[in-house]
């Protein structure tokens, strides 16, 4: 089967536990936003959630078949039951699981979200797996790629992606790069910069990838399209988002909530898989930057990565009732 879509990453099951008021402080200072607990002590919750197969690539893979969209996902999972329940669930949804690796020497990877108020931190571990790039059949290859994040061993599976993406000029790539990947420094990834057909991440991470000046975005989005990429997409959280062709640049505000926030994990996902989904269909990339807000303020709205993730015709509805003032623009 042709896939219209590969995504490729690292998946994880998402253990949500909602933490109370009662002993969590918040505070701030010049380093950023910080979450007290009681040491030592036991610290009570109001509840946990688990999304059984979350991750960036599973969240995105799963967000493209919503969207109607053909889609594959190539990820290592253990042979646990979890491994095999993330495989279950994405299958739940569509996507096709037979590129799933399981690594019989490693568990399954598990992320536990910290949840407070609108807002969350995540505690993250990526385990160890024997990374290979699969020899995919005529068949099998698909017309994008979506790479997400894969764990800090995984540099050597990067290069082979790097090596097949090459002998395979018509694959089209989106890159949504990784803690780890971003981490490695932009010489390690310059292969997947210059490849990819969409770049996509938020503000501070556009600083890290491109040392452009936080202050100035086509500053930003200039020194990431020095990098290769044919377009660039840089998120600024409510403030909406900036992308740039090469030959016009456009912004788009985030949509507006219909309440306030529950959860916003997985808002990032949402937001680049309907980007990038639009553009699958062929879609001009300002209809793309304005499906994205629509899909990433709909999961924001619910509890859990995937939950509000919408179909084509639920995301045009939202697109027919949007405010006068929700609209792509160039500057």
């Amino acid at each position: 089967m042709h896939y219209d879509v590969l995504s490729v990453g690292d998946a994880a099951t998402d253990v949500f536990i909602r933490l109370s008021d009662a002993h969590i402080r918040i505070w701030e200072d010049d380093h950023g936003h910080w979450m007290d607990l009681p040491f030592g002590g036991k610290v009570p919750f109001e509840y946990a959630l688990t999304v059984e197969a979350g991750g960036n690539a599973a969240n995105a893979a799963v967000g493209l078949s919503r969207l109607g969209i053909s889609t594959a996902i190539a990820a290592h999972v253990g042979t646990d039951e979890i491994g095999r329940t993330m495989q279950a669930a994405l299958e739940r949804e569509g996507v096709d699981t037979h590129l799933v690796r399981f690594d019989p020497r490693q568990p399954s990877n598990r992320n536990f979200v910290l949840w407070f108020g609108q807002d969350r931190t995540i505690l993250v571990h990526h385990e160890l797996y024997d990374y290979h790039w699969p020899d995919l059949s005529p068949r099998e290859i698909p017309r994008w790629v979506y790479l997400s994040s894969v764990g800090s061993d995984g540099a050597a599976y990067l290069d082979h992606i790097v090596a097949w993406l090459r002998a395979e000029p018509s694959v089209r790539l989106a890159f949504q790069p990784g803690t780890f990947q971003i981490a490695q420094g932009t010489a390690a990834m310059q292969g997947l910069y210059q490849r990819a057909d969409v770049l996509v991440c938020n503000r501070e991470e556009a600083v890290e990838i491109g040392g452009g000046d936080h202050g100035r975005l086509a500053d930003l989005l200039e020194s990431l399209h020095r990098l290769g990429p044919r377009i660039v997409v840089v998120t600024d959280g409510p403030e909406g988002a900036y992308a740039s062709d090469g030959a016009q640049r456009y912004r788009v505000p985030a949509y507006p909530d219909p309440s306030p926030p529950i959860e916003r994990t997985g808002a990032g996902d949402a937001f680049s898989s309907a980007l990038v989904g639009a553009l699958v269909k062929g879609l001009p990339l300002q209809t793309a930057l304005a499906w994205a807000p629509v899909n990433a303020m709909c999961v924001v709205q619910q509890v859990g990565s995937q939950t509000g993730l919408l179909s084509e015709s639920e995301l045009r509805k939202f697109l027919d009732d949007a405010p006068e003032a929700y609209a792509v623009t160039t500057w």
